[in-house]
């Protein structure tokens, strides 16, 4: 007995007839997305506007003092642009320092030096620190609260309490409080 596969667009719902039409697109971030990137598929001639809708943007790191990791920001190249008031930003860009990319050699930390913690995995996730909670840490906290507040508690450090407003508002936790029947006082 054989079978046959019916596929179907991702995006329209229209029948694939030849799976050569198919285009995997891999959903990185999107306000909808909860657990991290997916993988949808379309006919290639679905999405024959996206060049046409893309936006030009400019993805940047704020290294603010006294915070324990860079902020990423994603915006409009021109919205960018428009932050340069005394020189275009062509020739700002044209004249800026040039960010060395560390070589394996220059990785390794020094004797006694202070190792930076990486809040945004689960080895780290959920420990109180200072500075801004990457979303990163969020989402990590988000998918393994549970386990998370395992490791939290066998280290001794305070769990992550549902009921706690900070400690919702902190890791983005509100839906999982109100799935739980969790109500913030």
């Amino acid at each position: 007995m054989g079978q046959k596969i019916i596929r179907f667009s991702d995006l329209t719902g229209t029948h694939v007839e030849n799976d050569d039409d198919l285009v995997r697109i891999v959903v990185r971030q999107h306000p909808d997305l909860e657990d991290g990137p997916v993988e949808i598929e379309a006919l290639g001639g679905e999405l024959t506007a996206v060049e046409e809708l893309a936006l030009d943007l400019v993805t940047i790191e704020l290294h603010r003092p006294g915070a324990d990791e860079p902020e990423t920001v994603v915006l409009e190249a021109e919205a960018f642009d428009r932050l340069a008031s005394a020189t275009p930003m062509a020739e700002v860009l044209r004249g800026a320092k040039k960010v060395a990319c560390p070589i394996p050699s220059q990785t390794a930390v020094p004797a006694g030096a202070k190792e930076r913690v990486n809040y945004a995995s689960l080895e780290h996730a959920g420990r109180p620190h200072k500075g801004r909670t990457t979303d990163a840490e969020k989402q990590l906290v988000r998918q393994h609260l549970d386990r998370i507040n395992e490791r939290l508690a066998a280290e001794g450090v305070r769990t992550i309490d549902l009921g706690n407003a900070e400690h919702v508002v902190r890791y983005g936790l509100e839906a999982l409080a109100r799935e739980r029947g969790v109500t913030l006082g």
